[in-house]
């Protein structure tokens, strides 16, 4: 299985342009509750060690008890209309429109015109192009929109342009540790946000692959692409596609091991103090058992911070 890969390829944009700019104090929205949950925070089992299920060299396990406190987070991941606030209030040009071009899944581009702006593919992953054009608002380049999308997760953020919003919007991107203990609803070492069972009574509750990949997606579970931010039933915390859908940035340097040293924090741990990619935590509409299994609560990846691609997005916390 190609897991890394697949999942999100890296933009591989280190020096090309110069660093994100940042937002005047001016620009700072007002912070507000809207939309968010307040959690309690306390002590969770956080990692796995399912043989069967974790990829290894991610550093999944080991299972360890960790502590958070208490914390604000986003019902839903950012949407369409709410980044287009940001960038009407700000002005702010997402890296993926200064650099010119984006990552799109080859299912996204079904109609011929698209199919001609397709550019380059990434080596041995024919079903990712980087198109140019594609960003925030045109989401398979040049001629495409989102006026039918503003409910839908924004994507084509980099890791740096998720960053900008939550300063903006008076908040912050979560710890892997938030994200974890948010995303387990309270259940204690629960495969999905919702237990053990993918589907559960026959029911599908998260947006993943559902077919044959990369040729068909079947749309089993009502969304053959992309879902709203607000789909499915939502975990016991009342947070929505804390599985699948998009994948969402967390605030850490991403390491397979910063955890397992002796001595690491396990007290609202923030990661190491450095590194070349972040956590991405959630899985994708992309994500199927039979190659990347990482919609699962515990599985993390990672990318550049200037990365961007069409499956990927995020959601905001704040201190409680």
């Amino acid at each position: 299985m190609n897991g890394k890969a697949c999942c999100t390829p890296s933009a591989d944009r280190a020096g090309s342009v110069s660093p994100t700019p940042t937002l005047p104090s001016a620009a700072v929205a007002a912070p507000s509750h809207d939309g968010m949950v307040r959690l309690e925070g306390g002590p969770f089992l956080m990692g796995s060690e399912d043989e069967k299920e974790v990829w290894k060299a991610d550093g999944e396990g080991p299972v360890r008890e960790i502590t958070v406190r208490p914390f604000w987070i986003d019902t839903t991941a950012v949407t369409n209309e709410q980044f287009a606030a940001f960038i009407a209030a700000t002005g702010y040009v997402t890296e993926a429109q200064r650099f010119g071009w984006s990552y799109v899944f080859i299912g996204m581009l079904a109609d011929s015109k698209t199919r001609k702006l397709r550019a380059r593919t990434v080596r041995d992953l024919q079903w990712w192009y980087a198109i140019e054009g594609a960003r925030w608002d045109k989401p398979t380049g040049p001629g495409s929109h989102i006026k039918k999308l503003a409910a839908h997760p924004v994507i084509h953020v980099s890791w740096n342009d998720a960053a900008a919003y939550a300063a903006w919007a008076g908040k912050r991107l979560p710890t892997e540790a938030e994200w974890e203990y948010a995303a387990r609803g309270g259940l204690s070492q629960n495969t999905y946000p919702w237990g053990n069972d993918l589907e559960p009574d026959g029911k599908h509750r998260c947006n993943i692959w559902q077919g044959t990949f990369p040729q068909h997606d079947t749309g089993a579970d009502g969304y053959p692409g992309r879902a709203p931010a607000k789909s499915f039933r939502p975990n016991d915390f009342g947070l929505y596609n804390m599985s699948g859908n998009v994948w969402e940035w967390c605030a850490d340097w991403f390491s397979p091991n910063f955890h397992m040293a002796p001595g690491a924090p396990r007290d609202n741990p923030c990661g190491p103090a450095f590194g070349d990619r972040r956590v991405m935590k959630g899985g994708s509409y992309l994500c199927h058992k039979s190659y990347c299994n990482r919609y699962r609560i515990s599985a993390r990846h990672c990318n550049t911070p200037d990365s961007s691609t069409d499956n990927c997005g995020f959601r905001c916390v704040c201190d409680g």
